[in-house]
């Protein structure tokens, strides 16, 4: 006789926030972001953690500088489930469009989307009613 198999309960989290459309309102979403993964279960220092921190700075700095309308906010949303973690950055500027584009020489800007593009399975852009969401995806590892 064999004991009966437990089911697999897997459950998905989500946190949404929104922040002011300015480079205190990305850093703070950056380290939202990693505070709410270690009360995830997705201790800082480890590799999803880290990618998800970084991932999460450059679309929340990407809100902040070319998404900004005055009196709008940004917003920041991440969902975990079983070997995924979504984040998405929404703001209110449809018209500007992230594209990964080869840097300029010697340029100061324009590298951030390409170690988005490293460090993500998939990401891409949606629109919305009121500007657009920007989204990319990481695998995480499975749940004990």
């Amino acid at each position: 006789m064999t004991a009966p198999s437990r089911p697999t309960v897997s459950f998905a989290r989500t946190f949404t926030q929104r922040f002011s459309c300015t480079p205190r309102g990305a850093r703070l979403a950056r380290q939202l972001a990693l505070v709410t993964l270690h009360d995830w279960g997705v201790p800082e220092g480890t590799r999803l953690s880290a990618d998800a921190g970084l991932v999460v700075a450059e679309l929340a700095s990407n809100a902040a500088t070319h998404g900004r309308v005055l009196g709008r906010d940004f917003e920041l949303r991440m969902t975990l489930l079983p070997g995924i973690l979504r984040l998405e950055v929404s703001d209110p500027r449809r018209d500007r469009r992230p594209a990964v584009q080869p840097p300029a020489y010697q340029a100061e800007s324009g590298y951030g989307l390409p170690i988005v593009d490293a460090l993500t399975t998939d990401w891409g852009v949606m629109d919305r009613i009121i500007g657009k969401t920007v989204w990319a995806e990481l695998a995480s590892p499975p749940t004990p």
